[in-house]
């Protein structure tokens, strides 16, 4: 596995250690900032599943790589029916603990938003109009 936080050029990382083959898969949840590079990382026949956009709906993609790697692009919303309704029933009886990275009063927007953008949160960042703590 391979962190594209720490490793900015992640793509050339991955077809270095494949021997310039690339990867079999790449489980893209990132979208416009990503998209490319998780193409490029593709080998042949490897399959791109998509199943976020956190950075952005529109990934540019150079079809080439798709038709003459034989690649394919796959759109996943990461649930299974069952599976959903399960995690919503585990939700309800409050047996889930949320990740929360950190908890800002509504006029810290602005840095809970930029610490998103450059990655620097692990979990969600909350934005409270009361203030930070406020129910």
């Amino acid at each position: 596995m391979i962190n594209y936080a720490r490793d900015t050029d992640w793509d050339v990382t991955a077809r270095t250690l494949t021997g310039k083959r690339g990867v079999d898969v790449v489980i893209e949840t990132v979208g416009e900032t990503t998209w490319e590079r998780s193409i490029r990382a593709l080998g042949k026949g490897g399959r791109l599943v998509t199943c976020g956009a956190t950075a952005g709906p529109i990934g540019p993609t150079d079809i080439r790589y798709l038709f003459r790697r034989e690649q394919t692009i796959i759109g996943s919303n990461g649930w299974t029916h069952n599976e959903l309704v399960r995690v919503c029933e585990l939700a309800f009886a409050g047996k889930l603990t949320p990740v929360v990275d950190r908890v800002l009063p509504l006029e810290q927007t602005a840095e809970g938003e930029t610490a998103l953008e450059r990655r620097q949160v692990f979990g969600k960042v909350i934005i409270t109009p009361g203030g930070a703590g406020a129910p």
